[in-house]
């Protein structure tokens, strides 16, 4: 199996980030994390995305806040694809991010989750590896089945809820 790549901007993402590598774990996948920042350690997160087909890796899941930039310069280096995490800043509430993640231009894709979307982004990046691998895509039916499962027992007992209001 192919790994996944799970790149940060900056260590204080990592709160965020975590909920990535949480889920790959959940399904057995591969991953390695990384600190790289667009504009403060450009060479080496351009080199780390040249190489990353060579290296194993399948899929790229970008975190960043502000400028936002990591996911693009990412994906302006490499074919495979890029997830973009827009990260909630201080700032503008992660708008920000969103924006310089999801406008990239024809031709350099970055498909790009909710702000602090991290979750989704790995969820992704599982359903991308399953096209491929039989077996992840067994865990990942099995996965919406226990999803499925949760919300039908929460229904089953909403109307007792309801008598708490």
């Amino acid at each position: 199996m192919r790994k996944v790549a799970v790149i940060m901007g900056s260590d204080s993402d990592l709160p965020v980030m975590a909920k990535a590598v949480k889920v790959l774990k959940d399904f057995g996948i591969p991953y390695e994390a990384h600190i790289y920042s667009a504009h403060r350690t450009p060479e080496e997160a351009v080199s780390f995305a040249e190489s990353a087909k060579q290296n194993g890796f399948g899929v790229i899941i970008a975190g960043a806040g502000m400028a936002a930039a990591l996911a693009g310069v990412l994906a302006g280096h490499t074919t495979l694809p890029v997830i973009g995490v827009p990260l909630k800043s201080a700032v503008l509430d992660g708008v920000d991010a969103l924006y310089s993640t999801v406008m990239m231009p024809s031709g350099i894709p970055v498909a790009t989750v909710a702000i602090d979307g991290a979750k989704n982004a790995a969820y992704l990046a599982a359903e991308i590896l399953a096209v491929s691998d039989k077996e992840l895509a067994g865990k990942i039916e099995e996965d919406r089945q226990r999803q499925k499962e949760n919300v039908l027992r929460k229904d089953a007992g909403l109307a007792e809820r309801l008598k708490e209001f």
